[in-house]
């Protein structure tokens, strides 16, 4: 019992920390898929993954320049309290706009706050990465299977003319 609480606690975790990522559901069995509703056609199903996708492709773009972002952040901050530190050896209190204590406390908080948004946002990545392949498969999956589709439809009319 208590492992099955731990395996719910730990989805439910996951599905958190990817929260308006929307999880690509991988396609097991493309017929049932294709009786699904808005599925009518290969061509329908196959531009709703698409636009799925392209929506992936969106999201790790915003993604990429927020991690871009946070890569520049990261070092201005820590050369910003290695100078608080050398100002701090110094005894230079001169025009500060914050008292150095408090400076150093903040920026150590924004270093560690960029620090954990940068994990999250690389987690966050791979998450999509994963959403691009499973899709990618889907859309695949889907086009084999309209293609066999129409190979078997093409047999039937050439077997049922005479």
């Amino acid at each position: 019992m208590t492992a099955t609480i731990d395996n719910s606690n730990a989805a439910l975790a996951t599905k958190k920390k990817h929260l308006g990522i929307p999880e690509a559901v991988f396609v097991e069995d493309v017929d049932s898929f294709m009786k699904l509703p808005g599925n009518e056609t290969a061509d329908a199903a196959l531009r709703r993954l698409d636009e799925q996708y392209q929506k992936y492709k969106y999201m790790e773009l915003n993604l990429s320049q927020k991690k871009l972002r946070l890569k520049n952040q990261i070092p201005q901050i820590t050369q910003t309290l290695e100078i608080l530190r050398h100002m701090q050896k110094k005894k230079a209190n001169v025009m500060l706009e914050y008292d150095i204590d408090e400076a150093q406390a903040l920026l150590e908080k924004n270093l560690s706050t960029a620090s954990r948004n940068l994990e999250t946002l690389e987690e966050d990545l791979d998450f999509l990465r994963d959403q691009f392949t499973t899709t990618e498969v889907n859309m695949a999956r889907v086009y084999n299977w309209d293609v066999k589709r129409r190979s078997k439809d093409n047999l039937l009319k050439s077997a049922d003319k005479p």
